[in-house]
């Protein structure tokens, strides 16, 4: 027995390694030809803007249906079932927000980054530095969640449990090799391919994702007769919560019996994930980017569309994973893979190849699903990364400290060595955040996008008498009020699972900011605005113009 299964962990590797092989080497192929075909400064930063709505659409959906919605809602509904499915909602909601409000007048009234709206009636330096450090923040926050979920997937994939190693290499270190390996591969991505790569192995991407994640939803369902309800009844009494899986309240809104205080926060804490879940979308700079890749606002709206079919399909399959992996694999298997259930996908996928056709299916489809798993990290990364350094390149070096006199040449060295950049800073913190779950992780990016960057970009679209002063005073008073609530939460000290389990400084009581900080940085863009004179309704009005109709964005895009 114990041959057969070494026999069979070997055969898994190899499945799985060749499969992962076989996948960094297409969309590397893809990288390479993108490069050749990368001609200029509108080819980097938003792929010659030729994208159709179907195909941006997919772009849309893999930006999304990241490491955190596979992986980490996955393990969330197996850990806490139906409080793991109100991230599937919140995220899938949030895009009413993107679609009524910003997608087409983002589209008509920029050319690369959230910073050209932002700047287009105010003083350029100071509102387009402010977008890119609110840009490099939460695209930090966001790449640590997919380098987390890729640690955890290395282990998982290599076998590695507690006490083995594997061509030398620890479970610990695998995690860390993971994390570099990402990296490595996310910079390599960008600085090559830029936009038009990025968006080629995204689409790639979501259709392997989708597959792996279709096929493995039939074929759970296939175990129990395409019944739902039996399957969710068994994850309930496989669970060790029993019925109450099934029922709100095992992670969110918790009831503290005696103790009125903890549970009024705990029910505000869900409102405050709730509101940076809806909110935080339409903040988040890479997904703003996709706009940008479309003809006009009408493919923008269309692709939107598309995306938010494929997600809310995605989604739907992710419940059924997340009560599979409940079921099939049990609570103890999952946290004692990974204490954040990071990996109740991969898991259920062995173990329902193993229950259908034996070890070696099983590890086929793990090597199937943690290769898809691994195709949505790393198409997620090289968004987020393309984000952060186009806007560093075009907003911060080029208007800032070129005053707007760099060539378009320039700024693409530029976007390619602040990609290397983010990507070493992203694999340090990284390291550190390993056992924190990534949908988790995901929702504090949301919190700051919602807190930072949806204020002041309403604000700048639909209030005339908004100026430089509130521009400036929402951004930082957002983005400093989310990161350091977070800080002083019980997320960072205080708790066995904090960042710094042996401390406690935590004074703020919710993990999630967003209740306090967006109405923060929102008072803040208005306080700062009236405090100022500075005003000009001529600006407005041409802004208005070109967000409506889209007059002068097409000559903007092609100087």
């Amino acid at each position: 027995m114990m041959l057969a299964a070494e026999a069979t962990s070997e055969s898994t590797r190899l499945v799985t390694l060749v499969l992962f092989g076989l996948m960094v080497a297409a969309t590397i192929g893809i990288t390479i030809w993108a490069n050749r075909n990368t001609r200029n400064a509108t080819d980097f930063h938003s792929g010659g803007r030729g994208f159709s709505p179907l195909q941006n659409g997919l772009a849309i959906g893999s930006d999304y249906m990241s490491a955190a919605s596979f992986l980490g809602i996955a393990g969330m509904i197996a850990l806490f079932g139906y409080d793991g499915f109100l991230y599937s909602i919140g995220f899938l909601v949030a895009w009413l927000v993107a679609l009524l409000l910003v997608a087409e007048l983002l589209r008509n009234s920029g050319r690369y980054t959230m910073g050209d709206v932002l700047s287009y009636r105010m003083q350029q330096r100071p509102v387009r530095t402010a977008a890119a450090v609110s840009t490099v923040v939460v695209s930090i926050f966001y790449l640590l969640a997919q380098m987390v979920g890729a640690g955890a997937l290395i282990a998982l994939l290599l076998g590695i449990q507690e006490g083995q190693t594997f061509l030398g290499m620890s479970a610990d270190v695998a995690k860390i090799v993971g994390i570099v390996v990402v990296g490595l591969l996310m910079t390599l991505y960008v600085s090559l391919g830029g936009m038009k790569g990025t968006t080629w192995v995204q689409i790639v991407k979501a259709v392997i994702l989708m597959g792996g994640a279709a096929l493995l939803t039939l074929l759970t369902l296939s175990l129990y007769g395409f019944n739902l309800g039996a399957l969710m009844n068994d994850a309930a009494s496989a669970s060790q919560h029993g019925a109450a899986l099934l029922e709100p309240g095992l992670r969110f809104g918790v009831e503290v019996p005696g103790d009125a205080v903890a549970t009024m926060w705990n029910k505000l804490s869900l409102i405050s994930l709730g509101m940076a879940l809806v909110l935080g979308t339409a903040g988040l700079p890479h997904i703003l980017i996709r706009f940008y890749t479309v003809p006009d606002s009408q493919s923008a709206r269309k692709s939107v569309n598309w995306g938010i079919g494929l997600i809310g399909v995605f989604y739907l399959m992710t419940l059924v994973l997340g009560f599979g992996a409940a079921a099939l694999v049990g609570h103890e298997a999952i946290t004692a893979q990974n204490p954040g259930g990071n990996t109740a996908a991969p898991q259920l996928a062995q173990t329902v190849g193993e229950q259908i056709g034996g070890p070696f299916a099983g590890s086929v489809l793990l090597a199937l699903i943690a290769s898809a798993a691994f195709a949505a990290i790393l198409s997620t990364v090289a968004g987020l990364v393309i984000a952060s350094s186009s806007s560093l390149a075009h907003d911060f070096y080029n208007s800032v400290l070129r005053k707007g006199k760099a060539t378009g040449s320039e700024e693409v060295r530029v976007a390619k060595f602040t990609a290397l950049g983010i990507g070493v800073v992203a694999i340090v913190l990284a390291v550190f955040a390993q056992n924190l779950n990534v949908a988790f992780l995901v929702s504090l990016a949301f919190a700051i996008a919602a807190s930072a960057n949806l204020p002041t970009l309403l604000l700048s679209l639909f209030w005339k008498r908004f100026n430089t002063r509130g521009a400036l005073a929402g951004i930082y008073g957002g983005l400093v009020s989310a990161v350091g609530l977070v800080f002083f939460s019980p997320v960072v000290s205080g708790s066995e699972t904090a960042l710094i389990p042996g401390a406690d400084f935590a004074w703020f009581p919710m993990p999630y900011p967003a209740l306090v900080s967006v109405p923060f940085g929102l008072l803040c863009a208005v306080l700062g605005t009236l405090s100022s004179k500075e005003q000009d309704f001529d600006k407005f009005a041409m802004l208005q113009v070109r967000a409506l109709t889209g007059a002068g964005a097409e000559k903007a895009s092609s100087h």
